[in-house]
């Protein structure tokens, strides 16, 4: 059968969620990365978009540990609702132990270990077997579930090499001892539509939990079989969650794109009429997290990137041009307005007042009566204005209005995520 082949899904079956990692494998990306502010704004975004869950960081890491406290602050504050917020942490007992030490508000985590021959052997060691394997993931299962944890997925990193009969007794032992979901990793992009979905069903079926799809680019598959993969899981009955990267960073040639994700759910051939999405999902939104993620990452948006590329709705030849404005359907799948484009971006060409390191109060109260954010006093002014400037440093680039907004809305969490240290 190929993908998306099956009878069409109706109401009450099972859904495509999107559990997006740019916060954990997204920063992940050689020689670039994000300020805990920018990875704090990403959440935000994530969540106005209607994203499931961010899986938002390394719990066991110093560094990310003020971060992912101040998000749970905010979550508890009702700022980051309705998404989930995950950590990702190895299946090596001392930094699972250390995550809840460092993050105790912790309730949704992912963790991790290698499934196939080629990892076993070559990271374990070669007397190291796939029992040896088992028995790591389950000794870290089962403390995560005796500490309360909401819940636990259970990542088969590199699946898509892994052996299926090992794949199937690694993934029913880790449903046996309380896991909640399953991560099916094609760690190096191996797999095609075509054998995930059939692979991906398999495992569903048998194992019977909700299946996490995570895919790589290495082969330029990566939406395709990410889709396709999920669209596996939902043919045999269970729930699927598609990680996704805003922009497709991530390592190597990156991971599935949120915005094509969501594309190819709603508008591919073989699934558009199935309603599989989860209808949260606010494509509307798609624009302004492309262009922030860019910013942040400092890495442009391509061309030709599907829905937010600045050609992805540009028409020259003549054929196009004028077959698109008498009808815009005969060379546009969708409609701009559907990624939240179209409104005109205004860029001040005359005097620019900006907050950065080095501002005094007057530049700084001229940028927020801008914003239409007022201060009750000169005291509470001057504090923001302090945070502002170390949030630049934190950064080190010009502050977006939405981070200046943040900052002045939200000064205990901003002090917090922006205060890392080593011991």
């Amino acid at each position: 059968m190929t993908p998306g082949s099956s009878t069409q899904t109706q109401a009450g079956e099972p859904k495509i969620y999107l559990v997006d990692v740019t916060n954990r494998d997204g920063v992940q990306t050689s020689r670039l990365g994000l300020a805990k502010l920018e990875k704090t704004l990403i959440n935000i975004y994530l969540n106005r978009m209607g994203v499931y869950r961010s899986e938002f960081g390394f719990p066991f890491a110093r560094h990310e540990v003020n971060y992912l406290n101040a998000n749970l602050q905010l979550a508890q504050k009702g700022v980051l609702q309705p998404i989930k917020l995950s950590g990702w942490c190895t299946v090596r007992l001392r930094d699972v132990k250390q995550s809840f030490q460092f993050v105790p508000k912790l309730r949704h985590i992912n963790i991790s270990v290698s499934t196939s021959r080629q990892m076993i052997k070559g990271k374990f060691g070669q007397d190291k077997d796939e029992d040896y394997v088992i028995n790591m993931m389950l000794e870290a299962l089962k403390y995560c579930k005796e500490h309360g944890v909401g819940t636990v997925g259970v990542n088969a990193e590199d699946a898509s090499r892994s052996d299926m009969d090992f794949l199937l007794r690694y993934a029913g032992a880790a449903r046996d001892n309380g896991a909640d979901t399953i991560r099916y990793c094609d760690t190096l992009g191996y797999d095609d539509p075509f054998t995930i979905y059939e692979r991906c069903k398999l495992l569903a079926q048998e194992v019977k939990l909700p299946l996490e799809i995570h895919c790589h680019n290495d082969l330029g598959m990566v939406v395709a079989s990410s889709v396709a993969g999920a669209v596996g899981a939902v043919d045999a009955g269970v729930d699927a969650y598609i990680n996704t990267c805003v922009n497709g960073m991530g390592e190597r040639a990156g991971n599935c794109d949120l915005v094509g994700a969501i594309l190819a759910v709603k508008k591919a051939s073989g699934w558009a009429g199935r309603n599989l999405l989860d209808e949260r999902v606010d494509l509307s939104k798609a624009w302004e997290i492309s262009k922030y993620a860019s910013y942040a990452f400092g890495v442009p948006i391509p061309i030709n990137q599907p829905g937010v590329g600045a050609n992805a709705f540009a028409h020259e030849s003549g054929i196009h041009a004028d077959g698109a404005l008498k009808d815009r359907r005969n060379y546009e799948l969708y409609d701009f307005e559907e990624l939240g484009r179209g409104e005109p971006e205004l860029v001040e060409t005359g005097r620019n007042i900006t907050v950065g390191e080095y501002s005094g109060i007057k530049g700084f109260r001229n940028v927020y009566e801008r914003l239409e954010i007022e201060f009750k006093d000169d005291e509470e002014a001057t504090r923001i204005l302090e945070l502002v400037r170390f949030a630049n440093v934190h950064t080190q680039k010009p502050l977006t209005s939405a981070e200046i907004r943040f900052i002045a809305e939200h000064p205990e969490e901003a002090e917090l995520l922006m205060t890392v240290s080593p011991y």
